[in-house]
């Protein structure tokens, strides 16, 4: 069940579902999806391949419109992209022949053009040391690491100061150690700046280590939230803290549970 809250959402979703057209026919994505985030939330989404959670996340980036229902941001339905909603993707998707500083720099002459040149300069140079990247700042994306890259994509969708910020498995392609350090460096500045989150992940401890809820997915065709897992732990959180608690196998068991048992899939 979702969280009952006095007033409205701040992002709803409402009967949301979503139907595609294919070569075969119709193909039913998503059904009856009915789930409200609080503002400054981090919501985690997790299920195997083709559960749409990517589904779900463009609809909230604005990038596809539900075939019914609606997701709604402060009430007012949203209808297509916007700089109140950034997105930072697995593969990065920096502009190749931009500097670190330009890929951020654009994004906040484009979001913020009221800003003047000081001010956004200002805007810039906190976001790139926020990342520890000021010493990269003249580099462009091919001459740094898969690491540095994402953390170039953070820096530029929080300088717009979004209120929401939406991530599509950002530490997929990083290795073990990288992941880890993005992974703390990310709650350190959502604590900061405290947009609402909603991040894919097929990581289950990345899920209970970063989110306040985790939104577990049924398998598609027709995929629901089949289960909203609210995780207790206290904030500021460190890996090793909340892996000694007990609640925590718990929860991570349970979560196994569902989506291996309960919710297996054939083909993942």
């Amino acid at each position: 069940m979702t969280t009952a809250t006095a007033s409205p959402a701040f992002l709803e979703f409402r009967d949301v579902g979503q139907v595609f057209q294919t070569r075969r026919g119709p193909f039913e994505a998503l059904r009856d999806i009915n789930l409200q985030v609080r503002q400054g939330e981090f919501l985690c989404v997790i299920g195997h391949s083709g559960c749409g959670k990517s589904t779900l996340l463009n609809m909230v980036s604005g990038f596809l419109q539900p075939s019914h229902g609606s997701v709604t941001l402060h009430g007012k339905p949203i209808t297509g992209p916007g700089p109140d909603r950034m997105v930072v993707f697995q593969n990065y998707s920096l502009l190749p022949w931009l500097t670190v500083w330009q890929n951020v720099e654009m994004a906040v002459k484009a979001a913020r053009p009221e800003l003047a040149a000081g001010s956004r300069r200002e805007v810039v140079t906190h976001h790139l040391e926020m990342v520890g990247l000021m010493e990269a700042r003249a580099k462009r994306p091919g001459q740094i690491s898969g690491g540095m890259r994402q953390r170039v994509a953070i820096a530029r969708a929080l300088a717009v100061s979004p209120a929401v910020l939406v991530l599509d498995e950002p530490f997929g392609a990083l290795d073990a150690i990288t992941k880890e350090e993005l992974q703390e460096e990310l709650l350190a500045i959502w604590r900061e700046q405290k947009p609402t989150v909603l991040m894919i992940t097929h990581d289950i401890d990345e899920a209970l280590f970063l989110a306040d809820r985790v939104v577990m997915m049924t398998n598609g065709p027709a995929a629901g939230i089949g289960e909203i897992l609210e995780v207790p732990f206290e904030r500021p959180r460190r890996y090793e803290a909340i892996q000694d608690d007990p609640r925590y196998g718990q929860l991570r068991n349970h979560a196994l549970d569902f989506l291996y048992r309960r919710f297996a899939h054939d083909v993942d």
